[in-house]
């Protein structure tokens, strides 16, 4: 069966502010040493599995112009242009009617396009085995994260051990964010996951349960499905998807639906959630420091520094990013580093989009 692949790449990064902005996020930002963009690493990555005209890319259309710079050997028509956000649910789902138009059925990868991926290899065979459980049956199939702490910030998953299919576990339920002695439980108990965010499964199967679970969003998405290709098409997609409901996969699909198997992953896996991730991506001096561009540093610790033009001097810093921008400056103690959100939120009261 065909092997399609759908990135998603519209979000807005915004704990990777000030560098990562409304018309330049995250996902067409380079934050390794290589000089290529999160979306561009996506991309190569999985290359070996999925041909280049099989790959679509789901993002915000004031973003078609970054793609198409980004990757000009896609095929125009692979990029789908959401007109606004409508979270995972219908994002996912309008990548489905296209493959669906293109296609009839294949096997369709869903992936992050701000993830980093140490192992390729690994992670290929881990994704080629995922693609032969989706292809067996009506099968929901994600990729899970062998945990390595009791890690707050991401959504678990159980699964069942005692039931497989080929290297694939069933999976019992996904829980939320937990507090740390929940996580600390998960851990020990070696039956939970951290989940991904990505997804195999055929294009029928995905539509199947967006009609069984967001009957609405499946209506809507059948709607424009009927008119790709037709003059109407900009049109309709227009009209509909802006009144989809706002729904994630996890909440509308995956957290009620069965025939779900996960894969545990251990291949160098970073959702690179924020800029506490650049001291785990990027190589530190003896003193735990990761510097980057014009900057000096004194009596200084387990800091992450990112310059521009102008000297940094940093005296007697620990545990701190400092980002310095063309005009802004960013300065947060590493525990703070989630709240960086809360600074564009008093931009956009303040009225001060320039910053945003």
């Amino acid at each position: 069966m065909k092997k399609t692949a759908l990135i998603m790449a519209g979000g807005r990064g915004e704990r990777f502010w000030p560098r990562s902005r409304q018309n330049m996020p995250k996902q067409f930002l380079s934050l390794t040493d290589d000089g290529r963009t999160m979306l561009q690493l996506t991309v190569e990555r999985i290359q070996p599995l999925v041909g280049l005209e099989d790959i679509f890319i789901v993002t915000n259309r004031s973003y078609k112009a970054l793609v198409r710079e980004q990757l000009p050997s896609l095929p125009e028509g692979n990029i789908l242009c959401e007109p606004v956000g409508r979270n995972t649910a219908p994002c996912i789902g309008l990548g489905a009617v296209y493959m669906a138009k293109k296609y009839g059925d294949a096997v369709m990868m869903v992936l992050p396009s701000d993830h980093l991926i140490k192992y390729t290899s690994l992670f290929l065979n881990t994704l080629s085995d995922a693609c032969e459980v989706a292809e067996q049956g009506e099968h929901l199939v994600t990729l899970g994260i062998a945990p390595d702490s009791p890690e707050t910030g991401y959504g678990y998953i159980k699964f069942q051990p005692e039931e497989r299919l080929g290297r694939a576990f069933a999976v019992e339920r996904f829980v939320e964010k937990p507090d740390l002695e929940t996580a600390k439980a998960y851990l020990a108990s070696e039956q939970y996951l951290w989940n991904s965010g990505m997804f195999i499964w055929k294009t029928s199967t995905i539509l199947k349960n967006l009609q069984a679970y967001l009957p609405e969003t499946y209506q809507g998405l059948c709607r424009i499905g009927e008119s790709i290709g037709t003059e109407a098409e900009e049109q309709v997609l227009e009209r509909e998807f802006q009144e989809l409901p706002a729904e994630s996969i996890d909440y509308g699909v995956m957290e009620k639906a069965g025939g779900i198997y996960i894969l545990s992953g251990a291949f160098g896996w970073d959702d690179v959630g924020s800029w506490l991730a650049v001291g785990r991506i990027k190589r530190s001096n003896e003193l735990g420091n990761v510097v980057e561009g014009n900057v000096v540093t004194v009596d200084t610790r387990n800091t992450t520094i990112q310059g521009s033009g102008k000297l940094i001097a940093a005296v007697g810093l620990e545990d701190m990013i400092v980002v310095d921008s063309e005009d802004a400056l960013l300065i947060c103690e590493k525990g703070h580093a989630g709240d960086i959100k809360k600074v564009l939120e008093n931009l956009k009261i303040c009225n001060r989009r320039e910053y945003l």
